[in-house]
């Protein structure tokens, strides 16, 4: 067996660049050497060192806040090729979309309303939310779950973590696991719309009870349920790590290729009966190609008795393009010159641009953590983090006009944004039943552009921005089943880059201050939680409900709004074979003033609106999912999966003409797990999707504009594929 992973490991390492294995083979090296220093036999604390790094930025129970914990067991049965967020899409006041309607590709998460950008993502402690638009590109990690080991997902505010702040929610994710025994396994998955999905993971096990090696290859393409919108990902993950009684290194390598045929401009309102799958783009070439490669060297020491300290060095680097195809595009645009052919002066052409990413993103995090008695443990923490990012145009052809030269770029930025923060944390439990938590962070933002953006404005500026964050909780155990607790914390955040492009006037800074409560009972077959949540903003970044050129969000802010709710989660296993897993919000999401501009074509003065009290975009009443779960036999499982969503307003007007309809889908998995002699499991999974076959729309845009003395408003949508299927098989050594 160890003879047979060593081979596959071999074959995953080969498939991997020459530059990575290089970096990884040398850092693999000075790893060796640096931990013989912290060497000893007893490795009886092994499995709890994994932990330490990601537990200084996670809540737990005596935290007094809303948060859910996702184990790698249930991952596995729902991870058949969806992107991560599909992977979550029963947890509490989550909703997902995809552009292209299916779950692979450029997908979406909102908890609580909060868009994508207000949801903080670490992977093993580090930040993973791109530096400028402060959203998370799924698409770019393909195949990811597969090296998750467990993720928590933090509702509001949350504990104090690294990274953009979370005004929404936190996804901390591990993948710091391991398996004691060695291992190779492989998973095929094919469905409608030809989503494939293929990889194969191996792991040495635990060797000489220090060393462990992991190794993934993955491949996912799809066709999408959405015209053209198909996808070509590939990724690789590579970890190794040196473990002894106290003290752990690890080294993780990982890299996600995606080339994802564009889908973003959505289907028109007047199509969405006759031509659900329309999309717009014909162009062969109309994709975004990416590629992002990430390092972390983790590590963890025990210093004392007392103290441990957890430090991580990280890098990433992305580089990669937009191609469009643009139909009789004013050259001007573009700084081309005018032409004449014929005597015709030639002022548009037909063009294919590229808008290219070429960045670097590196750093460090780190905690101390410190444990007295039973009585106080703290954390101290923090990380220093820097982004270095060019933006740039080419023009790569042109049907009516010469570029200067084959690598003509139209226009140039760079962006540089350093983030340092540092934190503390304390536990102390003043009693038995009593305990409070207390929570600080300073975080300092810097941000320098310079240059041109694609519009040929100058974005020229230097902008800092200094933030407190403090937290407070308490929990307090009511019996051995109930407790109750509660928390107050504050939150700052800064604009991204599109919110200077995007706006003539330059947005301000978003304040939030987050009050939590909530009762918790559970005894051994029954479990009920019950989380009231009040979110109060200023000078909240609201989406418009317009998109830019490349399918991003245009914000505005506003003085004054808030979310308000209630959050109920069940867990009732009722007999042996039937568990039921469910879970509601109820909430109410209000802008207390909002001002709507509309654009006048017509050369008159643009109409304004005014609006109190309407409901935040994109922010449903009304979420409420689940599963239930029947095994009839010890191997066997089968599960239905509801999800409810309601309407959904696509700007800030509350007009009825401008909603996304709620929507009711039902998910039906099966799960099959035989052991026969020649391997060690085989396991059959089925997803079939919204089975009832319910045409919905999970995300969409809206704008309005005055054209001849009228008020035209346009709707588009990203449309959710009907009834589909996915099946899987995982075979393992």
């Amino acid at each position: 067996m160890k003879k047979l992973t060593k081979n596959v490991l071999c074959i995953l390492l080969t498939s991997v660049p020459k530059t990575l294995r290089k970096t990884f083979s040398t850092t693999a090296f000075l790893l060796f050497f640096v931990s013989i220093a912290f060497a000893q036999e007893d490795s009886a604390r092994i499995s709890e060192l994994n932990e330490v790094v990601v537990k200084s930025t996670r809540a737990n129970e005596k935290t007094g806040m809303a948060f859910t914990n996702v184990y790698k067991r249930d991952i596995k049965k729902q991870n058949l090729g969806q992107d991560l967020p599909f992977l979550l899409n029963q947890l509490p006041s989550v909703v997902v979309s995809s552009d292209a309607g299916a779950g692979v590709g450029y997908t979406g998460i909102r908890i609580r309303g909060s868009d994508p950008t207000r949801i903080n993502v670490t992977l093993n402690g580090v930040p993973y939310n791109d530096s400028e638009s402060q959203g998370t590109f799924w698409v770019n990690m393909p195949d990811f779950a597969s090296s998750v080991q467990s993720i928590q997902v933090q509702r509001g505010v949350g504990t104090s973590t690294n990274g953009a702040g979370a005004f929404g929610a936190s996804l901390n994710i591990s993948t710091l696991g391991y398996e004691r025994e060695a291992f190779g396994e492989t998973n095929f998955t094919y469905g409608s719309f030809n989503t494939m999905k293929a990889n194969i993971m191996a792991s040495t096990g635990l060797l000489n009870n220090h060393f462990v090696v992991d190794a993934r290859l993955s491949k996912l393409s799809s066709d999408g349920y959405i015209d053209r919108a198909s996808s070509d990902l590939k990724s690789f993950y590579v970890s190794a790590g040196y473990y002894n009684k106290s003290n752990f290194v690890r080294l993780n390598v990982f890299s996600g290729k995606e080339v994802t045929y564009q889908a973003w401009e959505g289907v028109p309102e007047r199509l969405l009966k006759s031509n659900r799958t329309f999309n717009p783009y014909t162009y062969p070439n109309q994709v975004d190609n990416y590629q992002q490669d990430n390092y972390q060297l983790i590590s963890s020491f025990k210093l004392s008795e007392k103290w441990t300290f957890n430090p991580t060095l990280h890098y990433t680097r992305g580089k990669g393009y937009y191609e469009q195809f643009r139909e009789m595009d004013e050259l001007a645009n573009y700084k081309l010159p005018v032409s004449a052919i014929g005597g015709d002066t030639i002022t548009h052409s037909d063009l294919v641009r590229r808008k290219w990413l070429d960045n670097h993103f590196y750093g460090i995090t780190y905690s101390f953590d410190y444990q007295s008695n039973k009585k106080l443990s703290a954390n101290i923490g923090g990380a220093w983090n820097k982004y270095d990012g060019d933006h740039y145009g080419e023009v790569i052809w042109t049907k009516f006009a010469l570029t200067p030269s084959n690598d003509y770029r139209w226009y140039e930025s760079r962006s540089i944004k350093t983030d340092f923060n540092i934190f503390a944390k304390a536990f102390y439990q003043v009693t038995d039943k009593f305990n409070l938590f207390g929570d600080v962070q300073y975080r300092t933002v810097s941000y320098d552009m310079n240059g041109i953006a694609d519009k040929l404005q100058d974005i020229t500026r230097q902008t800092s921005f200094q933030f407190v964050n403090p937290k407070l909780g308490l929990n307090y155990q009511l019996s051995n089943q109930a407790s109750f607790y509660a928390s107050y914390a504050v939150g700052n955040k800064e604009p991204n880059r599109t919110d200077f492009i995007d706006n003539v006037k330059v947005p301000k800074p978003e304040h939030l201050e987050d009050l939590e409560a909530g009762y918790r009972w559970a005894n051994q077959t029954l479990s009920f939680d019950a989380n009231f949540y009040y979110m109060n903003y200023r000078n909240q970044l609201v989406l418009t409900g317009q998109v830019n050129g490349v399918g991003e969000a245009i914000r505005v802010n506003v003085p004054k709004s808030y979310r308000a709710g209630i959050e109920l989660v069940a867990n009732w296993k009722f007999a042996s074979q039937w568990r039921l897993n469910a879970n509601a919000t109820f909430s109410q999401n209000k802008i207390r003033n909002f001002s709507e501009t509309i654009v006048n074509y017509d050369g008159d003065a643009d109409r304004v609106n005014q609006f109190a009290k309407t409901d935040i975009s994109f922010s449903p009443n009304v979420i409420a999912g689940g599963q239930l779960s029947y095994s009839p036999l010890k191997n066997l499982e089968f599960a239905w999966l509801p999800k409810y969503v309601g309407k959904q307003y696509m700007d800030n007007t509350s007009d009825e003409n401008r909603k996304l309809n709620a929507f009711f889908v039902n998910d039906l998995r099966a799960n099959y797990t035989i052991n026969p002699k020649i391997v060690k499991e085989i396991t059959f999974s089925l997803l079939a999707n919204n089975i009832l076959n319910h045409l919905y729309e999970a995300n969409g845009y809206t704008y309005s504009y005055i054209y001849g003395q009228q008020v035209v408003t346009e709707n588009f949508y990203y449309p959710q594929a009907g009834t589909n299927f996915l099946l899987a098989v995982r075979v393992k050594l």
